[in-house]
């Protein structure tokens, strides 16, 4: 690890920034085709070296979110997918991203969330964006209600895994870091809404449950969910100590949702699919998950 490396904090800045950008390109924040800004202005935006942009830009490359090339810069190559099944479709495909139906749902007077995922590393990074909205009086939300199913720390998933090292133990430690690190920031922002009496009501509960997940499911307010595989996937991924590993993984952010709405048929393909996952998470909850010991 270089000496630029060591003052950005190594692996945690690396990882910060990485995931930063992901969000944005999986968001339409940079859309695609578009070019990113230069380096220079990632590294002070950011407050890293140049040297943490640039490795930062050969893994997403490497993922086939962006291609560089020189004197041109970096171009956003693939963007977050959401096929709408619903009213949306009558939108412009740019504004049908994860953002807009989280933003649409925190617009409901009552707003309830169930999410199942592999990790509170999204979710966090929208209930935060929900909160500042709030905080401006753009949105006032009576009540919010989450609740979201991530898999048991003591179930040995199959990703991530380190490649023809499947007994490492470094990167399902270092998942259950992030998803920790997350899930706690998500709560303090929703907790701070209801001590500060900008929101009346605000109910959080994680549960954890001994499922790898193979989808990520977003139930809002009892009337969509967006629903999607992961893609497994073989990516670089560089540890906090700087070593960089090669693995298996899941893409989590770059992959395609669809998206169901009910109507007012009850035999309509997405009136049966949100009312059908909807039975499923709630077996889930109520049968299978255990409440988080952590506060």
């Amino acid at each position: 690890m270089s000496g630029e490396g060591a003052v950005d904090g190594g692996g945690r800045e690396f990882e910060r920034v990485s995931d930063e950008l992901r969000a944005r390109m999986a968001d339409g924040v940079y859309p695609l085709g578009t070019l990113l800004p230069p380096q220079r202005v990632l590294a002070k935006e950011f407050g890293v070296s140049r040297d943490t942009v640039q490795r930062v830009l050969r893994e997403l490359s490497n993922e086939g979110w962006i291609e560089t090339r020189q004197g041109s810069g970096s171009r956003v190559m693939k963007v977050q997918r959401i096929h709408s099944l619903g009213s949306r479709t009558i939108r412009p495909a740019q504004a049908v991203t994860l953002r807009s139906f989280i933003n649409d749902a925190f617009e409901a007077p009552e707003v309830t969330l169930d999410v199942y995922t592999l990790t509170s590393e999204s979710l966090d990074a929208h209930i935060r964006m929900q909160a500042e909205r709030i905080r401006d009086h753009e949105i006032s939300p009576q009540r919010i209600a989450l609740r979201m199913l991530l898999p048991s720390e003591e179930l040995k998933l199959p990703y991530p895994t380190t490649k023809g090292a499947s007994d490492d133990p470094r990167l399902q430690d270092r998942l259950h870091e992030i998803t920790q690190r997350h899930s706690a920031s998500l709560k303090g922002a929703l907790r701070v809404l209801r001590t500060d009496r900008l929101v009346p009501t605000v109910d959080i509960e994680i549960r954890r449950v001994p499922i790898a997940p193979t989808f990520k499911l977003y139930l809002l307010n009892g009337s969509e969910a967006l629903h999607g595989p992961y893609e497994v996937i073989e990516r670089t991924i560089e540890l906090d100590d700087g070593e960089e590993v090669v693995a298996l993984d899941v893409l989590g952010l770059g992959a395609t949702l669809t998206h169901y709405e009910k109507d007012d048929d009850p035999n309509a393909t997405g009136t049966v699919f949100v009312g059908g996952m909807q039975s499923w998470f709630d077996s889930i909850w109520t049968r299978l998950a255990q409440r988080e010991d952590r506060p």
